[in-house]
């Protein structure tokens, strides 16, 4: 009792809170200082008070220009350049490959590759050995990805690491052993060679695909499916409404990955559909080079790019958009 009558009267107060309310007090919080805009700024290569001079906007604004321009020319030059050389007749495009149209155009050439060198035929092929290979390698990614994060079972993490080990075997060296399968399989006894199922079948087993649908599976929420499966939802309802709404984002990329994998493959096909009745563009295409007109060839190349500028100018808001399933869960 000596020692606290000795203490300031401000001690003793605080002291005798201690006491009443049975704990320390809380040190005062110090104010944090909002950052100001301007401040937030500063922390890029030009500050906010930089940008606003003249010399130096102009200047950024020219250096983009520019950039964009270099872009433009790399990425849609040749894309351009071969389709002004698909509507210019040959002597042209040898001549002056970069002139625009010196002697006008001739559309000919459009109709001549698409009938007279039959490449609707090869077009048909081509949509059909991409929509096989993309529809085997849909069904087995997402099905698997759903065993292997979903569902779980015990021999899962097994599977999983047998996998991912076939990621490091070069694919050239199953070209042999895939061969041999394709051409006599086991338990069909019937060979599978010149039929569209010697492409769908091997494209499907994709473990690239697997693996990135694994991962985005991993990713979705669980209360999610704990809410389906108190509902009643079995193993098939939840992976086709529940699972499957939620993952358009990594089906859309793995679609635009198999649909231009099995369009510009030219080994595969050139093995197994050894029919000129059959074959894609991507095999048909060398083989008609020597011997068809070199503008009657380009403009053959022009078609053969129209489904993968499509493709691109139909999932390019999938890639630049982020999916957001923050909202998925709410509550």
């Amino acid at each position: 009792m000596t020692t606290t009558t000795t203490l300031p009267p401000e001690v003793r107060n605080v002291l005798g809170d201690v006491i009443e309310e049975g704990g320390a007090p809380e040190p005062p919080r110090r104010r944090r200082r909002r950052r100001r805009p301007a401040e937030e700024g500063e922390r890029g290569i030009l500050s906010v008070s930089d940008r606003r001079k003249p010399g130096v906007r102009w200047s950024t604004r020219v250096v983009h220009g520019l950039l964009l321009l270099v872009l433009v020319v790399v990425g849609l030059g040749p894309l351009l350049w071969l389709a002004k050389s698909a509507i210019t007749p040959t002597e042209d495009t040898l001549r002056t490959p970069m002139a625009l149209f010196p002697h006008g155009v001739d559309w000919a050439n459009l109709s001549t590759a698409w009938s007279t060198v039959h490449i609707d035929v090869q077009f048909v092929n081509t949509i059909w050995v991409a929509a096989g290979s993309w529809a085997a390698q849909i069904i087995v990614a997402t099905t698997a990805g759903y065993a292997l994060s979903v569902l779980r079972p015990a021999y899962g993490k097994v599977l999983y690491g047998l996998i991912l080990t076939t990621l490091f075997v070069p694919s050239v060296v199953l070209l042999v052993p895939l061969y041999l399968t394709i051409l006599n399989p086991p338990l069909l006894g019937q060979s599978l060679i010149n039929t569209f199922w010697a492409v769908w079948l091997p494209a499907g087993a994709s473990a690239f695909n697997v693996v990135l649908v694994k991962r985005f599976f991993d990713n979705l929420p669980r209360e999610v499916f704990e809410a389906a499966k108190t509902d009643g939802a079995g193993p098939f309802r939840l992976f086709w409404s529940i699972v499957l709404p939620m993952s358009k984002p990594i089906l859309g990329v793995v679609s635009v990955f198999a649909i231009i994998a099995a369009w510009k493959d030219y080994l595969w096909p050139l093995l197994v559909l050894r029919d000129p009745a059959i074959q894609p563009l991507s095999v048909r295409l060398p083989t008609l080079q020597a011997a068809i007109q070199l503008d009657v060839y380009l403009a053959a190349l022009a078609i053969s790019t129209l489904i993968p500028i499509a493709l691109f100018l139909v999932f390019q808001g999938l890639f630049l958009r982020s999916a957001g399933l923050g909202g998925a869960v709410k509550g």
